[in-house]
């Protein structure tokens, strides 16, 4: 028996020591705010299976913690654009112009400040990657350290070019890149049935939404050309090589992690290097805070409703704050509103106003009947997770888009900030409350989700230990994006093809010519 023990604690030993013992080195460039949130799931992760994790940051970093036990960081002196005074000022420009606009000129508006304030965050991380390059001593520290990988989030282009430039795989932690959603980089994306983000179509277009998902992608891919080409061109050409177009280095990643799961996305073609994990940041809930629980518990049989609108707006114009306030106040439910702004006049007795939630814990609660959200990635597979029907107030970036892809699955009602006030986001709230559909629509969603052979987090672990086993995936990567326009479109094969058949039917057209006129002459000379 106690040879027996013996052998299982040596086996409990081993299996703790050897992933240490093979744990490998990931170098990663994050994109800084929210996005932060996810990244830094998968860095603890990798920091629990015994790999060493360096993580590159801007001095002026916002979410990213110089110190961790998880982690450890090498500060850049400068820089990188995405502080927090970035984002909230660029947040509360777009209420002001939503608000205040006509829904044409309100989304011309929005395209120019976000072409605005984009080219300037693009050009401060390309700045932070120069003075990163031309610091021969940092960068020898990392070609000396012998990473195995590169991770980084592809809304910024600044770990694709360090990838390239110290020769690593490249894995992305992605939804988004520097010219949209990740799918239309590298996936064949038919515009038939394939919607743009943020276009807020289906995959079941009419004609007329056909045509305005073509207008759409023409336009939004200029846009993000005009955003990010000047910067991102610059800083290839000057250290990756004159010849190379900078997208083609985002398309040459050897691994997509891709934040989405089909219970979200719409049907649609993809590729090999594509792994899916919608949803990995999602856990079963925890036992809430004493305070918590005890008004959770005393709301009775009516329940819960939270509101969050994301890190990003902590606070809202007062006339609109005291608007959503008299309308939670007239409700039979208890609110928990995660809110920083000042207190509204008109806030009733049964809403709590808090800085900050243990959301994913809140969602799993049983007494959690509404989630009210701007609509960002992680919140709402958050509530995909747990089952709960959401009321969307999308403000700015794809948040509208992944609303409107609930809305199509009968799960959520969305408003526009433009039109909210106590009436309209009362009678929104009680559309979602009274009517079953919306909460079984999300359960049905729920399972599906969670009915997989593996968790969404131990399926893009799995991988990045492949890459930084195998050095690189390149035999799930497709090669064409190297190839021209007219190649990988098969024009050049068409005009080929109908040049033969123009000439085998001028080879016709002049043998049946020549035989009619050699009969004619016959005849002439027969007369």
């Amino acid at each position: 028996m106690k040879m027996i023990l013996s052998l299982a604690s040596i086996i409990s030993l081993l299996a703790i020591i050897i992933p240490v013992a093979h744990g490998g080195k990931v170098l990663v460039f994050p994109h800084d705010g929210s996005h932060w949130v996810n990244m830094k799931v998968l860095v603890e992760e990798l920091h629990s299976r015994g790999h060493i994790v360096t993580v590159i940051r801007a001095a002026d970093s916002w979410y990213i913690s110089e110190t961790s036990p998880h982690y450890s960081t090498v500060t850049v002196d400068i820089a990188g654009g995405a502080s927090e005074d970035f984002y909230r000022l660029f947040v509360s420009e777009v209420i002001k112009i939503k608000r205040s606009q006509g829904s044409v000129w309100a989304r011309f508006a929005l395209d120019m400040e976000l072409k605005e304030k984009f080219s300037e965050l693009h050009k401060k991380v390309c700045e932070m990657v120069v003075y990163m390059l031309e610091n021969q001593e940092l960068i020898k520290s990392f070609q000396d350290a012998k990473y195995d990988a590169v991770l980084t989030d592809p809304a910024n282009g600044g770990g694709v070019i360090l990838a390239h430039y110290l020769r690593l795989p490249l894995v992305f932690n992605a939804r988004w890149t520097v010219h949209g959603e990740a799918h239309f980089a590298i996936a064949p994306s038919p515009l038939s049935y394939v919607p743009l983000p943020p276009s807020e179509l289906t995959d079941q277009m009419t004609f007329l939404e056909r045509v305005k998902n073509i207008l759409f992608y023409t336009m939004r891919m200029h846009l993000y050309k005009q955003v990010a080409g000047p910067h991102y061109s610059a800083l290839s050409n000057r250290y990756i090589g004159p010849d190379v177009d900078y997208f083609s280095l985002f398309q040459a990643a050897d691994l997509w992690l891709m934040r989405v799961d089909f219970v979200f996305e719409f049907p649609r073609p993809t590729m090999p290097n594509v792994v899916y994990m919608g949803g990995f940041q999602c856990k079963p809930a925890k036992p809430l805070p004493q305070h918590l629980e005890e008004f959770v518990q005393s709301s009775g049989e009516h329940g819960v409703i939270i509101m969050s609108l994301g890190t990003l707006i902590g606070e809202l114009p007062q006339d609109l704050a005291n608007e959503i306030a008299a309308a939670f106040a007239k409700l039979p439910q208890k609110v928990i509103w995660r809110y920083k702004g000042e207190r509204p006049d008109t806030l009733g007795k049964n809403t709590l106003l808090i800085d900050w939630m243990p959301q994913n814990d809140l969602l799993g609660h049983s007494k959690i009947k509404l989630f009210i959200s701007h609509g960002g990635t992680n919140g709402i597979y958050e509530a995909i997770y747990h089952g709960v029907p959401i009321v969307g107030i999308p403000i700015v970036f794809d948040q509208a888009d992944n609303l409107s892809r609930l809305r199509a699955k009968g799960v959520a009602k969305v408003m526009d900030i433009s039109e909210l006030d106590r009436q309209t986001f009362q009678t929104a709230i009680q559309e979602v409350l009274n009517e079953p559909s919306h909460t079984l629509n999300m359960q049905r969603l729920s399972k599906l989700h969670r009915d997989q052979p593996m968790k969404p987090l131990d399926h893009a672990l799995f991988w990045i230990e492949f890459v930084m086993r195998h050095k690189g995936a390149a035999h799930l990567r497709t090669e064409s994006y190297r190839l021209p326009w007219y190649s990988y479109h098969s024009l050049d094969v068409m005009l080929f093809l109908l040049t033969v058949a123009l000439l085998i039917l001028a080879l016709f057209v002049g043998l049946v010519w020549s035989c009619f006129r050699l009969c004619l002459k016959r005849k002439m000379k027969s007369d």
